[in-house]
């Protein structure tokens, strides 16, 4: 069938909405029509390429060819086609992406680890995580990889049945489509990731989609200071109405006022959620940590940046530790309807995230939003 996609075919270029070929579903695969994509700051990096892996790496990765990449991960839509073998979900339901597969059978899997199943790993490949070969193309025939495997910036994909997840029929694609990627994310990296407590100092840095939400999650964990930093003011005033109890524009400004109303002890938990997170960036990451602390870094640092300002005694000495984490370490089968029953009972807000709504034909505008710090979500809605 005909659809149309939002796609990049390299680097630092915009992205270019056309006309494309879906074929319909195999073994094991879906196809989706959807209704809202969300637009993630991970798409930004693909364009910026501090989430592209460079040429140089591609025949190490197995990647033939990288571009053009239809672009979008975090979405939802309604199913309307299923290939042979497929049983969680049939013609006509809604459902949430999942950036992150779960096979349900692979050692993570079955560990409780959905957030690192082996069905992720063809990510920057093109072809299908069921066979490797492609469902979707320009009209000249060029092939077309999907971003996570999902390509939401297209109106269908076809994607694996691992990728989605069945959702209540009423509840509105808008905010199902968030919880897929930036609502989980965020939210997962304050309650499971740092293990945040009733009582904790949590210092959340770089207020996005992401950071936005893991201030979400340390006031709903208990958190009894949940200070937010970011140099925009709207994304201060957004925080404070997601539960922050204080806000400051840099991680130097907050580092005197966390020492002082915490008596010296610092934070228990410091959540590294930047728009791109740079080495450097860690060492006050790590003084706003306390003995014991545990730091989180969640946003995406350049793909190739091998270096970061840790200071490896304190880190032993005062018993501190770093952790890293991807869907914030939760679990996708569980936790998307998990928080969605949240957002139905009130005590999530999920509508609040969403700053404006864009078609496909505004994306670029999206991004741009983005990029100034206009928006704490964007969403694109398709025809």
């Amino acid at each position: 069938m005909k659809s149309r996609a939002a796609i990049i075919s390299g680097t630092d270029q915009a992205w270019e909405v056309v006309d494309i070929e879906v074929d319909g579903p195999r073994a094991g695969e879906v196809l989706v029509e959807w209704k809202a994509a969300g637009l993630c700051h991970s798409e930004e990096h693909m364009v910026t390429g501090d989430m592209a892996p460079p040429e140089e790496m591609w025949e190490l990765a197995g990647i033939e060819n990288l571009w053009p990449l239809i672009g979008g991960h975090e979405g939802a839509g309604i199913v309307v086609e299923v290939g042979p073998g497929v049983r969680s979900v049939a013609v006509g339901d809604h459902v949430s992406a999942s950036f992150v597969p779960s096979c349900g059978r692979c050692r993570y899997c079955s560990t409780g680890r959905q957030n690192l199943c082996d069905s992720s790993g063809g990510t920057f490949k093109k072809g299908m995580i069921t066979d490797g070969t492609s469902r979707h193309r320009l009209g000249d025939g060029t092939d077309l990889n999907l971003f996570a495997k999902l390509g939401t910036f297209s109106q269908f994909s076809c994607v694996a049945e691992e990728s989605v997840i069945k959702v209540d029929d009423d509840l509105p694609l808008e905010a199902v489509a968030l919880v897929s990627c930036g609502v989980a994310t965020g939210f997962g990296s304050a309650t499971e990731r740092a293990g945040t407590q009733a009582g904790d100092t949590v210092v959340v840095v770089g207020i996005g989609g992401i950071g936005i939400n893991a201030v979400q999650g340390a006031a709903a964990a208990g958190a009894q200071r949940v200070i937010a930093v970011d140099p925009v003011e709207f994304k201060r005033e957004q925080a404070m109405e997601m539960g922050a109890t204080h806000t400051y524009a840099s991680m130097e400004e907050a580092f005197p006022a966390v020492q002082e109303m915490t008596w010296g002890h610092m934070a228990e938990r410091v959540i590294m959620t930047p728009g791109v997170l740079h080495g450097e960036m860690m060492a006050m990451g790590m003084a706003l940590a306390g003995k014991g602390g545990t730091i989180v870094v969640t946003a995406i640092a350049p793909m190739t940046q091998g270096e970061s300002s840790v200071n490896l005694f304190e880190l032993a000495m005062w018993n501190k530790e770093i952790k890293g984490t991807i869907f914030g370490s939760l679990n996708p089968r569980a936790d998307i309807p998990r928080l969605l029953s949240m957002y139905r009972a009130g005590t999530l807000k999920l509508d609040e995230l969403i700053t404006r709504t864009y078609s496909l034909d505004e994306i670029n505008e999206g991004y741009r939003a983005m990029r100034d710090g206009e928006n704490i979500r964007g969403v694109v809605l398709h025809a």
